[in-house]
């Protein structure tokens, strides 16, 4: 029996090129960038060009579709918000329509920063109250996607971590690695909170549910419980075995970069009831990064 085909947007992104290898064993996978590429599974599709979005939808004619693709550099989109409306939220109608025109399954990949991060612990149910530019730009995208598509998944999560095991990717355990290794001490918030999760763990989650056809809505992603930036680093130079010093204690925001919330803790009990996959502790989530390289 044929497998299913589904076309992963943001294909050659950190997050994307892990779920591309994590997704082939059970899909027929096309990767999907705005970069000609000569492999036959790839994929060209600049998703703020519509008919762009229509042609590789018409050549993968997908029963799934993973979206991923996204203008994620905070500071940069505070500095662009109209590039960033482009990419975020009309890029993700673009993609929306065309699945619902070809009853293509989606989830789409947001944000823990739809949320302002004033209190500890958000469900999906409470209202999306963002602060910077990136996070307004996911919550419209999702309200979008939802409006156009209720049968789509929306996956918020607030920290990925792990290695790309190449440059040219958004890993922030690659940047971290390099800056460590060179001497260079990393200033890191000890006021904001997230609770991470692991590449590996989230491919899981995201397979799942794509594979649940009962699964639909918002979903939470990440670890059971949250740490701090500035604790989670710690913890990570130590893993790497490199001096707990170049871990340097910032207490206060930097002037002129964009707003985020001081608590970015997504509660998962939604995913935990649908899904087999447990979810992990902070300490797992740090000890799978060194368990897989995409």
């Amino acid at each position: 029996m044929d497998k299913e085909r589904i076309l992963i947007v943001g294909a050659q992104g950190f997050l994307g090129s892990y779920a591309a290898r994590r997704f082939a064993h059970s899909f027929e996978v096309f990767a999907g960038s705005r970069t000609a590429a000569t492999d036959p599974g790839s994929v060209q599709i600049d998703i703020t060009d519509q008919a762009s979005v229509d042609a590789a939808f018409r050549r993968v004619e997908p029963d799934a579709v993973l979206l991923l693709a996204a203008l994620s550099d905070i500071d940069r989109c505070q500095a662009e918000p109209d590039q960033a409306f482009a990419v975020n939220v009309r890029g993700a109608e673009y993609v929306a329509n065309a699945c619902v025109r070809c009853n293509a399954s989606l989830l789409f990949a947001s944000s823990a920063a739809v949320f302002d991060g004033r209190k500890h612990g958000y469900t999906e149910e409470d209202a999306p109250s963002p602060v910077s530019v990136y996070g307004k730009t996911k919550a419209r995208a999702e309200a979008a996607v939802l409006g156009l598509d209720p049968s789509a998944i929306v996956l918020r999560f607030a920290l990925v971590l792990g290695f790309a095991g190449r440059k040219g990717t958004n890993a922030i355990l690659e940047s971290l690695s390099a800056r460590w290794a060179g001497g260079s001490p990393v200033a890191t918030p000890t006021f904001e909170y997230r609770n991470p999760i692991d590449v590996s763990s989230l491919s899981s989650f995201m397979m799942e549910l794509l594979s649940n056809q009962e699964a639909r809505g918002i979903f939470h992603v990440g670890a059971s419980e949250s740490i701090s930036r500035y604790n989670l680093n710690v913890k990570l130079a130590e893993r790497m075995g490199y001096a707990r010093d170049l871990v340097l204690a910032q207490t206060e925001p930097v002037l002129g970069r964009a707003p985020r919330g001081l608590d970015h803790f997504l509660l998962t009990d939604k995913l935990r009831a649908v899904c087999s996959t447990p979810i992990p502790s902070c300490d797992q989530v740090i000890a799978r990064c060194f368990d897989a390289v995409a």
